[in-house]
């Protein structure tokens, strides 16, 4: 990118644009990003604004780490311990190892009926 038309040079040059990419396929966030490309952030806004397609450049560039992720993880199934991790966090309802807890509630009356049929309990050993 060259100049702008009101005469002054553009900060948002070819290596600026290149960088601000570079660290947006990395998951960067826009501080991070600018910084890397040693720009502000409103310089990176203002240039989004003029540059929707660039905005949506960025959203896609941003997903790059979790689909690599993805791709990680569908490609370690082979190992039966990876693909037991990915079964239990897709179907939960099939696969989970979930504990299940039994409750019992006491109510006042049953504690007291409980308290009465022991002669030998104090009320010390309930404080």
């Amino acid at each position: 990118m060259s100049e702008n038309k009101e005469g002054r040079p553009t900060v948002m040059t070819d290596d600026v644009l290149q960088k601000l990419e570079s660290a947006f396929a990395i998951g960067a966030s826009d501080i991070e990003a600018c910084t890397y490309a040693d720009i502000s952030t409103s310089t990176l806004y203002n240039y989004q604004n003029e540059n929707p397609e660039f905005l949506e450049r960025k959203r896609l560039l941003k997903e790059k780490p979790l689909l690599k992720a993805r791709q990680t993880v569908v490609n370690s199934l082979d190992d039966p311990r990876h693909a037991e991790w990915y079964l239990e966090r897709k179907s939960k309802g099939e696969f989970s190892t979930r504990e299940e807890s039994v409750v019992t509630s006491v109510t006042i009356e049953d504690f007291i009926k409980e308290f009465d049929k022991d002669p030998n309990t104090t009320g010390e050993d309930y404080e």
